[in-house]
């Protein structure tokens, strides 16, 4: 039986390239960063990964495929924060009608991968 989900990795041409978008803009916290691979705690035992890939080059050709959603206390707030670092959002804080008061913004990180701030309502 499937328990919950342990962890994503995010396949990269480049780890050492993406993982400070990851560290020091987005503000997660690492719990282990190597040549090849940067691990990134996002809660509980959960775990975000980023992983040099010899098949992965330059950015992402179906950025919609997999979204990660985030979750956050505060989207606006979160919003203004990363905006102000530069981070270029193709949808800004709006409440999502199909999902009752949720409040989501959608942006991407330098590999084109799409990520989701995700405040529940």
């Amino acid at each position: 039986m499937i328990k919950g989900v342990n962890s994503v990795i995010i396949w990269t041409e480049d780890v050492q390239k993406l993982a400070p978008f990851y560290r020091d803009t987005l503000g997660l916290k690492t719990s282990d960063i190597g040549d090849e691979f940067a691990v990134f705690d996002i809660g509980g035992s959960q775990q975000l990964a980023l992983g040099n890939h010899s098949e992965v080059k330059g950015r992402s050709k179906e950025p919609n495929r997999v979204m990660i959603n985030l979750d956050v206390d505060d989207c606006k707030l979160e919003y203004e924060r990363l905006k102000a670092k530069g981070v270029q959002f193709v949808r800004p804080p709006s409440e999502d009608a199909a999902a009752d008061g949720t409040i989501i913004a959608t942006l991407q990180d330098p590999d084109g991968n799409t990520l989701q701030l995700f405040q529940n309502a």
